[in-house]
């Protein structure tokens, strides 16, 4: 355990703190030790309780029990203006953007006193974008920018509030493994300076390879702490959840050569008249699972979108089941057996404010067992939701609770389980298992495999390379609307992969 005699020069720390939400326990005795000049890391499973903690430490959530100190002086924080004050700043995991304003009114927006709100704001925003290597374009729409994008400004938010203590929730999760290099490098040279940085991440190796400390959380509580030279990847998923850190691969092939989806000619353009897809063609079969890799923002939403109906093409063909659906809207394609696990749950996969079993209706509301006659079946969705719950884990007081009382990992496996439903023909899986702990994680995978096994065809866009080799029959490399390479994932590597995303190898077949 950490040394609690270091509390007084400690950058940050928690002292038996707890928090507690109408059903749910979040966080009780949390006790945690920051170092100043360090990397902490923080690890556990979904429902462990390290957003809840995070959030306590900005001052988004108070506690109800215990105590927090930053550089030894106790303090209470009533927002997160308090917590800004006092030199911490927060990258979230779901994003606190304004979609209508553009990347320098966001950033600016509340700390319109440090920069003003023109050029000098625009002078220092492009000074940190550049020495990050964010390439972000002050001016540009936010709703404009993708999800990698999205995150890039957030971060930019942090580092130009000038914030000496920085909470990272999940900061790799859209990122190659370049980048992710990148801002490792970044993250040590703000440790250098002095900063301390909180680093939330279920991906274990990067834990390993950029902490100073590491502290486990389970089940609300703290577990232990300890110096990552001393445990492995496997020691750390057993504290974390008593189990085996899990493989996504996949053993046999149950490719066949039944046509599930073919996409030709694809172009797709946006609301200004621009072109960001383009000659896109590709073909998924029953049994088989085709990834998609690619640097956020470079047409994997607006391809998904357009497989889904969301999005109406430019120009070519979308064929289910041979079946041109290319003129069909999301309604009719979802009643032919289109499941959809969209790439931000929060915006695109629940009503945040309605119970578990109102969710269960989300995108099924014209069929079984979500309705019985033309109207809304609550008992059905009722004893569905809770059939989701036991089959897929999901860890929940009950169907009534609501959605945003679920933690992330546990919110992703309630849609899982819910667009695995009804057994689709096509499953569109965009991150799947973004921001779930290693357990959620493999189950989700389980469920992909077994659904395979029976003959869904699945399109899998994914931030995680390794779920990606893992998890394909076949593999594409999307870059600018694009699709440049062909990969066997029997044999490509997450670096290989990494290159041809940034343009590094624009095009090639691996065999």
């Amino acid at each position: 355990m950490t040394d609690t005699t270091t509390t007084a020069a400690a950058a940050v720390s928690v002292r038996g703190v707890g928090k507690r939400f109408p059903g749910v326990v979040a966080n009780h005795d949390v006790t945690l030790e920051v170092r100043p000049g360090t990397v902490h890391a923080l690890v556990g499973e979904n429902g462990a309780g390290k957003s809840t903690l995070m959030k306590i430490l900005y001052g988004v959530q108070k506690p109800d029990e215990g105590e927090i100190l930053v550089g030894g002086e106790t303090v209470h924080f009533s927002s997160p203006s308090d917590a800004i004050k006092h030199g911490i700043g927060m990258v979230f995991q779901h994003f606190q953007l304004a979609d209508n304003l553009t990347v320098l009114e966001n950033v600016v927006l509340g700390a319109e006193k440090l920069h003003g709100i023109g050029d000098a704001a625009r002078t220092e925003i492009r000074r940190i974008s550049d020495a990050y290597g964010f390439g972000l374009d002050p001016d540009e729409l936010v709703e404009d920018l993708g999800v990698g994008e999205r995150q890039r400004v957030e971060i930019l938010k942090v580092l130009y509030r000038g914030a000496k203590i920085i909470i990272l929730d999940e900061p790799t999760a859209v990122l190659v493994p370049q980048e992710v290099d990148a801002l490792f490098e970044n993250l040590r040279e703000l440790k250098s300076q002095g900063n301390t940085l909180l680093f939330i991440s279920h991906k274990l190796d990067e834990v390993r390879a950029i902490a100073d400390d590491i502290t486990v959380l389970r089940r609300g509580t703290t577990v232990t702490s300890v110096k990552p030279a001393d445990v492995t990847q496997h020691q750390l998923a057993e504290l974390m959840v008593g189990e085996e850190l899990p493989s996504p691969s996949t053993a046999e092939s149950t490719v066949t050569d039944r046509e599930v989806l073919e996409v030709r000619d694809l172009q797709v353009d946006d609301a200004q008249g621009r072109t960001v897809l383009s000659d896109i063609n590709l073909t998924i079969h029953a049994g088989e699972v085709l990834g998609i890799a690619g640097v956020e923002g470079n047409g994997q939403t607006e391809l998904v979108e357009a497989v889904v109906g969301m999005v109406r093409p430019t120009r070519g063909v979308v064929e289910l089941s041979d079946q041109d659906v290319t003129s069909w809207g999301t309604r009719q394609r979802r009643e032919s057996g289109v499941g959809y696990i969209p790439e931000d749950r929060h915006r695109h996969g629940l009503l945040l404010d309605a119970p578990l079993w109102e969710n269960r209706i989300l995108g099924h509301q014209t069929r079984k067992p979500s309705v019985k006659g033309g109207w809304v079946d609550k008992a059905g969705a009722r004893i569905d939701a809770q059939r989701i719950v036991h089959e897929y884990d999901v860890r929940t007081p009950g169907i009534d609770t609501t959605a945003r009382a679920l933690s992330g990992g546990n919110q992703q496996k309630f849609i899982v389980g819910r667009e695995m439903s009804g057994d689709p023909k096509l499953l569109i899986a965009s991150h799947p298992t973004r921001g779930v702990d290693v357990g959620a994680q493999a189950a989700i995978w389980d469920h992909i495999r077994e659904a395979r096994r029976r003959g869904l065809a699945v399109l899998l866009i994914s931030a995680d390379l390794d779920e990606l080799i893992g998890l394909s029959d076949s593999l594409k490399v999307i870059l600018r609307g694009r699709i440049v390479a062909d990969y066997d994932p029997q044999t490509v590597t997450p670096q290989q992969l990494g290159a041809a995303m940034t343009g590094a190898k624009t095009a090639g077949e691996e065999a």
